[in-house]
């Protein structure tokens, strides 16, 4: 028992903080961690295929599994349009381009937007924000939320988890924090 214990640690440490993460890992990323052995690596990575399926699914059921995702509102209907209702939960959506021309703005308005209640586009959720560039502003955040009359301080604020992050070392530590965060969270 002693010994799960400390290979349940090891892998947490590593980033791996669910099942899901460690189904996803390459043999060879198990492998790198100190006291996984080739034969704990192959059971760990077959316990876990059991019980994430990786292989082939039905179109249905992904048909089924995007019925219920959710889209969060831009706060631009053409934008929401363009993206098929507003920005997919359930997925990574990329937004990149000219120095000043609204990433932060967006970004902004989506870490209120996703607070709202699902009738007016939001997803009754909460908020991390990883911020690469230093630009993260509670202001602005407090003035979309009065747009959507919503109490800023206590309802909105403190529902957005912020960290700056200083390289691409560091941003990577914070998202296997916030994946472990949000695992715990669950």
């Amino acid at each position: 028992m002693v010994l799960a214990h400390r290979i349940s640690r090891k892998l947490t440490e590593a980033g791996n903080d669910t099942i899901e993460a460690i189904a996803y890992q390459p043999r060879k990323a198990l492998l790198a961690i100190k006291g996984i052995s080739e034969a704990k690596a192959d059971k760990l990575l077959s316990i876990c295929h059991q019980l994430v399926p990786l292989g082939f699914t039905t179109a249905a059921e992904i048909h089924n599994r995007r019925s219920v995702m959710i889209h969060i509102t831009t706060g631009s209907k053409n934008l929401d349009t363009m993206l098929g209702g507003g920005i997919d939960t359930q997925s990574i959506t990329e937004f990149y381009g000219e120095f000043r021309t609204g990433k932060s703005q967006l970004c902004h308005h989506l870490a209120v937007s996703c607070q709202l209640p699902a009738n007016m586009g939001g997803g009754e959720g909460k908020c991390m924000f990883i911020d690469t560039e230093g630009t993260f502003r509670p202001e602005r955040i407090l003035a979309i939320a009065e747009r959507y009359g919503m109490d800023g301080e206590e309802e909105v604020l403190n529902n957005i988890a912020v960290a700056r992050a200083y390289n691409s070392d560091h941003q990577s530590q914070l998202l296997r924090e916030a994946s472990r965060l949000m695992t715990l969270s669950r």
